[in-house]
């Protein structure tokens, strides 16, 4: 017995295959009329394509041409492998929305958000229908479309008026004396600008428009503004750096200082900060040559097609004017031609967008703060004010996050979007995955691309070489403070300072934000894991965005 039992425990390793269980009478009554099994369950055809799993193993000594054959086999015995309860392959994966999930499509989300606002409009036109007899209320469509003539008229007349600023640098680059750019343009392009502003910003208010044609007449005006300001700057630059290259003709009496490029849309704040042009060459005519490149190099486009002043034209300028973008260059990338139906279909989108924004300030809107208002009139206790208005904006806080989603997507996707594609913008970075920010300075930096730039470039990176980092900081967010309160004012028609206030106070938020006490920490949105990958992915750790926060606020 022992021998026995001896023989068994040696040839326990190898594993043989298990006897197969009497089929079920029904089953094989049912497959034997497709697959021709005998009544007895036995198949005529070679394999069954039923199986243990298991199969008897090659010796370690078996022959190539017995292994080919046995890897054949198994082969189309996995192909013809067939089971009556289909087996599920289980791996370690995790869901979707996990954290650590690397699935990053959800437009699937982005469709169901236009299925909930075509549900919402169905069931306002029928409680409307039901109350009224008319599908629509016209309140606030009659506030968008008066002055509509005068509004597009006057946006005519002021976009127009922008190109003044060609001819100014046709005469600051001809100019040897005080109207260079250096001497006297700068005065000149500044005044001009400033006067244009305040003529501009107070024109709604001399004509009594309503509200809404004066918050987009603003906002184009500050619009129209960067693009002015970003085009007359960027071109001085440019008639200085051939001014000193034409000088270096006679190098006996021109300046051979390092060249000062001006900062590009693609450089981090901390590279202006830390970027060092002076370059230690010994031979006095290396230097010269070295300088003559730079220079060169400066007036000519990133692509190499365009050089300064081959850009001071008429076409130029329109062509930049209808560009998506706030930051002006030589030469842009471009798509090889447009895509009509996608200028169609955004153009449709726009529309669209504004009638939904309407449908949503008339149903859940203008009716709370109507009714907050006749409440408040009729109350003295301040506790009272203050639950109606703590009602008030708790009812008004979706909304309102609708009214955001829809502004974004009419803009930054729609509209931006659009005069891409007329333009045949190639860059159409307008905004980056806002969505998954996790902290303030990371969204004010995503959510609005193109003003992000012109802040970093012309207002941050200008003004850094002339002050302090915190002193450039500061002006930075003066700047952007001033601006949210002025588009405040046009809808208050009121200088409260709320704009002003709540921009400046994203200071002390920052500044919190950046402490060892928040910093890394996340709530309601990625893990810290995800959100290190994504700093470090793009090349700015949190202490170098501290130090360049300023960039962007919209």
């Amino acid at each position: 017995m022992e021998s026995i039992s001896s023989q068994q425990n040696d040839h326990d390793h190898i594993l043989r295959p298990r006897a197969v269980k009497p089929g079920n009478p029904m089953v094989l009554r049912a497959q034997s009329e497709e697959r021709g099994l005998k009544p007895n369950g036995t198949s005529e055809i070679p394999f069954s394509g039923i199986s243990s799993g298991r199969s008897t193993p090659l010796p370690p000594d078996a022959p190539p041409s017995v292994q080919s054959i046995s890897s054949a086999r198994k082969q189309i015995r996995a192909q013809q492998k067939h089971r009556l309860f289909p087996t599920i392959d289980y791996s370690a994966r995790v869901s979707h929305f996990d954290p650590k999930s690397e699935y990053r499509d959800f437009r699937g989300f982005f469709v169901l958000f236009w299925i909930g606002l075509a549900i919402m409009v169905i069931t306002t036109m029928l409680r409307n229908i039901k109350d009224t007899g008319y599908p629509l209320r016209v309140t606030v469509w009659a506030l968008l479309t008066e002055n509509t003539w005068q509004l597009g008229l006057s946006d005519l007349v002021m976009v127009t008026s922008t190109g003044l600023s060609l001819p100014l640098q046709k005469l600051f680059r001809q100019s040897n004396g005080t109207l260079r750019w250096v001497s006297f343009g700068i005065s000149v392009q500044s005044i001009f600008q400033i006067t244009w502003l305040i003529l501009w910003v107070n024109w709604p208010f001399m004509l009594n428009w309503t509200w809404t044609a004066q918050v987009f007449f603003t906002l184009h005006t500050l619009v129209l503004l960067m693009k002015m300001h970003s085009y007359a700057f960027y071109n001085g630059h440019l008639s200085e750096t051939e001014h000193r290259l034409s000088a270096l003709d006679n190098p006996a009496n021109a300046s051979t200082a390092a060249a000062v490029r001006y900062p590009s849309s693609s450089t981090h704040l901390n590279e202006i900060d830390n970027e060092k042009e002076e370059k230690k060459v010994a031979d006095e005519e290396e230097a010269l040559r070295q300088l003559r490149e730079d220079l060169a190099l400066e007036l000519t486009s990133p692509l190499g097609q365009v050089t300064y002043p081959q850009n001071l034209t008429l076409a130029n300028y329109v062509d930049y004017i209808l560009c998506p973008t706030l930051c002006y260059e030589l030469e842009y990338p471009r798509t090889e031609k447009r895509q009509w139906m996608e200028l169609f279909y955004k153009t449709l989108a726009v529309f669209g967008c504004i009638f939904l924004l309407t449908i949503t300030s008339e149903e859940f809107i203008v009716p709370v703060l109507r009714e907050s208002a006749l409440r408040l009139e009729g109350v003295r206790r301040l506790s009272d004010k203050g639950l109606i208005l703590a009602e008030g904006i708790s009812l008004l806080l979706f909304p309102f996050m609708v009214t955001f989603l829809l502004v974004f997507l009419v803009i930054f996707e729609y509209v931006l979007g659009a005069f891409a594609e007329i333009t045949c913008f190639a860059d159409r970075h307008f905004y980056s995955d806002w969505w998954n920010s996790c902290d303030w300075l990371e969204f004010s930096r995503e959510w609005n691309i193109p003003v992000h730039h012109f802040l970093r470039r012309h207002v941050y990176g200008a003004s850094r070489p002339y002050v302090s980092r915190n002193m450039a900081t500061l002006i930075t967010f003066l700047i952007s403070a001033f601006l949210h309160e002025l588009v405040m004012g046009c809808i208050t028609k009121k200088l409260r300072g709320y704009g002003f206030l709540a921009q400046m106070l994203q200071l002390p938020i920052v500044a919190l934000q950046r402490t060892k006490f928040v910093r890394g920490r996340t709530l309601f949105n990625v893990s810290d894991d995800f959100t290190r990958s994504r700093r470090d992915c793009n090349g700015v750790d949190a202490d170098q965005s501290f130090r360049t926060f300023a960039s962007g606020f919209p």
